[in-house]
């Protein structure tokens, strides 16, 4: 009896404080002092809310969706379909266009409802006061919160238009199965925008915020269509829709065309991720900042600054565009799987259209998943003979002004102690630069280094940015590719051999635009001359000798289409390297082990080379 009693009291002072606020609120918009104790209180600021982002390929087709948790993607009001905002205004608030944020009639509703339940099981709640629960509060049952929602309603009432509390309302509603607002709910469940809805389609997703557990049609599809029917019945009653309009939606069978996550191809997805992260800590300084600090704390600092503006353009609904060629990427990645079953093996490709320094498409690994180690940029290892062209050939010619027909001495070199052997420990004399270059061998190409100096040499090389050569490698070693390099960093060097001489660094993505299609982020990639168009016309001529006549003869192109590259052993046999071009696009391929350890038998059988005629057929 006591709790009985307690509750009508607590009850009643709800009712009263609900009527003294209701009535007493207009005579307190005349006091200035009230809306300044609640603009300073409950300050009304712009929300974003979280929205899924999208990476597309080329095509401007979405290859990723990318959200953490919530698939929101956000409307305008304009963009939010009529059938949507009456439906919502019929089942939830019809009197949402005459009150302040709150309805007197619901709240005694409620109050009885709840007087006779002993609970507080309902609130009656406005279309405003939901949006404010959803946005500052908890859905916690309690009169406390309940009074503190009637004020945020006010608040939102005052600051915002009808229209404006609308569009947040539709966009913050969930419709389970991780799906919030009326746009993402229509993707997922129809497979179509909403704009493309029915008014069957739109009455039976709107039956879901309700309940979602109820009325997810994935489990309960039945009641979910029990829940539509009333909302028609109300949209009808409140004089949204005809009688006509009703039975025809009633009659109307509403199928499901579930569409789930996309998220293709994640070889290439993963490298974009870390190139967006790329580009935004250039962009904003964030690399440069970290370089600079003076200690592990302030460099933690700067890096986790940088993660969390990462993540908040991630969850803004932006859109990363990309270079990502379908058919090569499917090719690429099928390729590699097929060459690399059973072979005991991991290997990686990487296809760069080298007229518009672009990454179309690339394999990071055998049966890659993503996110997994990526070994086209994450793996880093010796690319011997494939460093020849920017160390010792290329520089020499440059230096010297002498053609692929000048000869040079590949007899035994030594110097310092050091004395490179040749493949099989041959011996040669005097040779052709061309077919040193074809058949490798590694006393011309020290030689060659030696000649123009060290420091000379890795001048031509500083443009490409090696990240992990250091003043350590600056020695005659380095001609024979004793440094370690990523395969994305080798193989976008060689594109400088389908640019006259320029180098512009690749890149996967074109730019990045919000969800207003206006770009926010694009790579401002300087282009540099690294060495003349003449010499770069001899190494086109060596690269194709390689082919010809050379290490590389299992790559040869059918027809006449030109093909260059060089092929790429380390010692005992641990990397197999070959990279190069037709005349659009440059490919690298690298085979090895994530251990290293010796495959002499994937050289034997040519593995590298023919795998790269393969990708460019």
């Amino acid at each position: 009896m006591r709790g009985v009693a307690g509750t009508f009291w607590v009850l009643f002072f709800m009712g009263a404080f609900s009527f003294f606020l209701i009535e007493g609120i207009t005579e307190y918009q005349k006091a200035n002092s009230f809306h300044h104790v609640l603009d300073e209180r409950m300050p009304i600021k712009k929300t974003s809310l979280s929205e899924t982002s999208f990476i597309k390929g080329a095509d401007d087709a979405v290859i990723s969706e990318l959200y953490a948790g919530d698939y929101r993607v956000n409307l305008t009001y304009d963009q939010i379909p009529r059938h949507v905002i009456e439906a919502l205004v019929a089942v939830e608030d019809q009197s949402f266009y005459d009150h302040q944020g709150f309805d007197v009639q619901g709240i005694v509703r409620a109050l009885l409802v709840n007087l006779e339940s002993q609970s507080v099981a309902q609130g009656g709640s406005t279309v405003t006061q939901q949006l404010a629960r959803n946005i500052y509060l908890s859905h916690e049952q309690t009169y406390e919160r309940k009074l503190v929602e009637l004020l945020h309603a006010y608040q939102l009432e005052r600051h915002l238009t009808k229209e404006e509390i609308l569009e947040l309302y539709v966009n913050v509603l969930y419709f389970h199965n991780g799906i919030y607002g009326i746009e993402a709910a229509s993707l997922f469940y129809f497979g179509k925008h909403a704009h493309e809805l029915s008014l069957a389609e739109c009455t039976f997703l709107i039956a879901i915020p309700n309940r979602p557990e109820l009325y997810n049609p994935l489990l309960h599809k039945e009641n979910t269509h029990t829940r539509q029917d009333w909302v028609l019945k109300q949209m009808k009653n409140e004089g949204f829709i005809s009688d006509s309009d009703y039975d025809e939606a009633k009659e109307e069978e509403v199928l499901l065309n579930v569409k789930n996550k996309i998220d293709l191809f994640p070889d290439y997805v993963t490298y974009v991720h870390h190139e967006f992260h790329e580009l935004i800590g250039h962009h904003h300084g964030y690399d440069a900042k970290v370089k600079q600090a003076i200690s592990d704390d302030k460099r933690q600092s700067i890096r986790e600054r940088w993660e969390e503006k990462v993540n908040e353009l991630l969850s803004s609904g932006i859109r990363i565009h990309t270079a990502l060629d379908e058919s090569k990427q499917h090719h690429l990645v099928k390729e590699i799987n097929h060459t690399l079953k059973g072979a005991n093996l991991q290997g990686s490709a990487v296809m760069i259209d080298h007229d518009s320094h672009q990454i179309v498409a690339l394999a990071g690994g055998l049966d890659y998943q993503k996110f997994d180690f990526n070994r086209v940029y994450q793996a880093y290892n010796q690319p011997g003979s494939a460093i020849k062209p920017f160390l010792s050939f290329a520089p020499y010619m440059e230096y010297t002004g002498v053609g692929p027909s000048t000869v040079i001495d590949a007899s035994p070199f030594e110097h310092n102690g050091y004395a490179p052997g040749n493949f099989g420990g041959a011996t040669y004399g005097w040779v052709p630069l061309d077919k040193s270059f074809a058949r490798s061998y590694n006393t011309a190409a020290v030689r060659m280094l030696h000649q123009i100096g060290v420091e000379k040499g890795f001048e031509y090389l500083e443009p490409f940015e090696f990240s992990r050569v250091t003043n350590d490698h600056r020695v005659l070693s380095a001609a024979l590719g004793t440094m370690e390099v990523s395969l994305l960093e080798l193989t976008g060097a060689y594109t400088t051999f389908g640019n006259d001489g320029h180098f512009t660094r690749p890149r996967a993505i074109t730019h990045v635009t919000d969800r207003n299609s206006n770009t926010i982020y694009e790579w401002d990639d300087r282009t540099e001359s690294v060495w003349t168009k003449e010499t770069n016309d001899y190494m086109r001529q060596l690269l194709q000798k390689v082919v010809d006549d050379g290490t590389g003869r299992a790559a040869r192109l059918p027809g006449n289409r030109y093909a260059g590259g060089k092929t790429g052993t380390t010692t005992s046999f641990h990397d197999l390297w070959f990279v190069g071009l037709d005349d659009s696009y440059t490919t690298g391929i690298w085979l090895g082990q994530d251990t290293p350890s010796p495959i002499p038998h994937a050289s034997e059988r040519n593995l590298h080379t023919s795998l790269w005629k393969k990708l460019m057929e």
